[in-house]
């Protein structure tokens, strides 16, 4: 696991994985899996159980808890087969994936929380929630690295 790479209104924290990119592209385009793999805890269950795949454009809501039990409406806004994906909700910021293959049978994913596009990037700031993601990131690639090399995420 690395250590945060901090940006501009972006934190990024990156994983080896021992299995191919395409597996892991599959895991994380997955929105039935997404509550699998989550670190943070407050991702429940996609709001359709038998959602597709996503691609660009593809919108995907997620029953979520933080607190109190919410759901929350996602766009897929980029979009790269086996190599990259992110989403955003109506707040603007985006949660990014991208894999980078290291031979046929391993990668290196990258999570990215980045909120350089979010409506309100001053107030993630102020109440702290760059910071807190840190962990979230980390626990989430632990999580995806179990899923796809056991196909289990406990």
């Amino acid at each position: 696991m690395s250590e945060p790479v901090w940006g501009t209104r972006s934190v990024s924290v990156s994983r080896g994985i021992e299995a191919p990119a395409s597996a892991v592209f599959a895991v994380v385009r997955n929105p039935a899996l997404h509550a699998v793999i989550d670190g943070s805890g407050t991702v429940k269950a996609s709001s359709i159980d038998d959602a597709p795949l996503l691609e660009l454009g593809s919108r995907f809501g997620m029953d979520m808890k933080l607190g109190v039990p919410y759901r929350i409406s996602n766009e897929v806004v980029e979009f790269d087969s086996d190599r990259r994906i992110a989403w955003r909700h109506m707040g603007g910021h985006r949660w990014r994936y991208t894999i980078e293959p290291r031979g046929d049978a391993a990668c290196t994913v990258t999570e990215t929380f980045d909120w350089s596009t979010s409506r309100i990037p001053l107030m993630i700031q102020i109440l702290g929630q760059d910071r807190k993601h840190v962990p979230n990131l980390q626990r989430t690639l632990e999580r995806l690295d179990r899923y796809v090399t056991t196909g289990s995420a406990d």
